[in-house]
């Protein structure tokens, strides 16, 4: 049986940032997903794979072509404000994304380990959108299903054109920033009727019975000195294996941020900055063999 196509898309204007070497290097290692930079940047980019694809258009271009698909006019100037669209993606983007079984939108602060290991035949033949949180929707990462529900989902609250309309980020794409409510609290995102995200979205059509989603925790991001990108692989403390790793915080609070060229095989996401060595071997301290504990964060929800 063939694989699942996939695409994962995002939109970036502006430079590319300082750690985007480590993410390209992430993209090489998943060769049969294709990843999708839409930007007005026209920088070359070293040792880019034949998976990175790079779609020039000006902000300008951009948003008359959403707006075009929506039907009205999008009036922002912070390429930011995009983001709150990512759920739409499928929709903007048809000609693009038509020929993938599986869409996606995504971030470039960020460095992916292995995700076929992740997102697995099993979970694509069972489910119509995947999560990286279990408890909110992901712009860092989500896949859709290709088909014509999964890409017009985000229609199903009839405040989406207000939402589309607003000049500045509403948290659309996620929770409506309800992050520490969701994670914290025995509440669900129902206790909140004012919310207006795609969250509550899929919940919704999963409560009745429309779609199926699975949310699952598919991610590390905090700053940690036993946390390594391994020939593909994201690896915590030599016991735990993620689909990526998030560098939203990573980014701006690490010392030195600079990158040298050829990146190393296995590199450490040190405090000081993204290193060949681990902070602890720097040290001279002795590290647990890292066959000896690992175990992949990886749940089979057909086992469940």
């Amino acid at each position: 049986m063939s694989q699942h196509s996939i695409a994962l898309l995002t939109c970036w204007y502006g430079d590319y940032p300082w750690y985007f070497p480590y993410f390209i290097k992430s993209c090489i290692y998943n060769p049969t997903i294709d990843f999708i930079i839409v930007t007005g940047n026209t920088q070359e980019i070293p040792n880019k794979p034949s998976n990175v694809i790079i779609i020039h258009k000006s902000l300008g271009e951009l948003k008359a072509e959403a707006g075009k698909r929506l039907g009205f006019d999008l009036n922002f100037d912070n390429a930011y404000k995009f983001c709150d669209f990512k759920p739409a993606f499928g929709l903007f983007f048809q000609d693009l994304l038509g020929k993938y079984d599986f869409w996606g939108h995504g971030d470039i602060d960020m460095v992916y380990g292995d995700i076929r290991s992740f997102i697995i035949p099993d979970i694509l033949n069972k489910y119509d959108l995947i999560s990286a949180h279990k408890d909110f929707i992901t712009g860092t990462f989500c896949l859709y299903r290709n088909n014509d529900v999964m890409r017009t989902l985000f229609m199903d609250n009839q405040d989406y054109q207000k939402v589309f309309s607003a000049p500045e980020y509403l948290g659309f794409d996620e929770c409506d920033f309800l992050f520490d409510e969701l994670q914290t609290s025995d509440k669900s995102v129902f206790d909140y009727p004012d919310n207006i995200s795609m969250t509550h979205i899929v919940r919704k059509a999963e409560k009745e019975g429309r779609i199926k989603p699975l949310f699952e925790l598919y991610f590390y991001k905090t700053m940690h000195d036993k946390i390594r990108w391994d020939n593909g692989r994201i690896i915590y403390s030599n016991r735990k294996e993620f689909l990526f790793y998030d560098l939203i915080k990573y980014k701006n609070e690490c010392e030195n941020k600079t990158v040298a060229l050829p990146l190393p095989e296995i590199f450490y996401f040190n405090k000081k900055g993204i290193n060949k060595n681990s902070f602890w071997r720097l040290l001279g301290l002795k590290l647990i063999p890292k066959k000896k504990y690992l175990k992949k964060v990886q749940i089979l929800q057909g086992a469940k």
